[in-house]
C-alpha cells in the first residue's frame, strides 16, 4: 500500500506528541490529541470520498471511449455532491447499496468476494465506520463531539478501509 497524505499527516501527529512528551506538556498533549483524532477522521472519510469518485469518473471516461458528453453528464448529475447517498452508513452491509448501483451480478460477484475474503470483509465494515462516524461528527456539533476512540485506532481503521477502496479500484479498472 502507497503512502497517502493520511499516512504524513498521522505521522506528523506522532512527532508533535514525541515533542510534547519530550518537553512535558500534558494538557498540551491532550488537547492536541482529543482535535487530532477527530480532523483524522474527517481527513480520512474526505479522502476515501475523493479516491471512490475518482474510480468512477475514470471507469465512465474509459468505459464511454473518452465521450466528453456522457462523462459530463455522469459527472454533474450521478458524481458531484452524491457519494453520501452511495451508501446506508448506518447499516453493517451498507455497501451493498452502492453494489446494487452497478447492477445484480456485480453486487453478486462483490458478495462473494466478502464472503471469502476476512480483510476485504473487515474493510468494507471499517469504511462504513469511518463514514458514519464523519457524519456524527459533522452533524453533531464537532466541536463538542466526543470521539471514543483513539488517534492510533482511527489510523487502523483508515489502514483496513484502504483495501477496500484498493479493492474497488480494482474492479473498476
Amino acid at each position: 500500500m502507497n503512502e497517502t497524505i493520511i499516512d504524513k499527516i498521522y505521522n506528523d501527529y506522532l512527532d508533535l506528541l514525541n515533542y510534547l512528551e519530550a518537553n512535558k506538556e500534558i494538557s498540551l498533549i491532550n488537547d492536541a490529541d482529543n482535535n487530532f483524532k477527530k480532523i483524522l477522521l474527517l481527513s480520512a472519510a474526505s479522502f476515501f470520498e475523493h479516491e471512490i469518485t475518482q474510480i468512477l469518473l475514470e471507469f465512465i471516461n474509459r468505459s464511454s471511449g473518452n465521450n466528453s458528453k456522457i462523462y459530463s453528464f455522469a459527472k454533474r448529475k450521478a458524481i458531484d455532491r452524491q457519494y453520501h447517498t452511495y451508501f446506508n452508513w448506518n447499516l453493517k452491509k451498507g455497501a451493498n447499496q452502492f453494489f446494487s448501483l452497478f447492477g445484480e451480478e456485480f453486487k453478486n460477484c462483490i458478495e462473494n468476494d466478502l464472503r471469502s475474503d476476512e480483510a476485504l470483509e473487515k474493510a468494507v465494515r471499517d469504511f462504513l465506520e469511518i463514514g458514519s462516524t464523519r457524519n456524527e461528527l459533522v452533524h453533531e456539533n464537532f466541536a463538542n463531539f466526543t470521539l471514543d476512540k483513539t488517534a492510533k485506532e482511527i489510523y487502523e481503521l483508515y489502514r483496513s478501509a484502504s483495501i477496500f477502496t484498493d479493492y474497488l479500484a480494482g474492479k473498476f479498472s
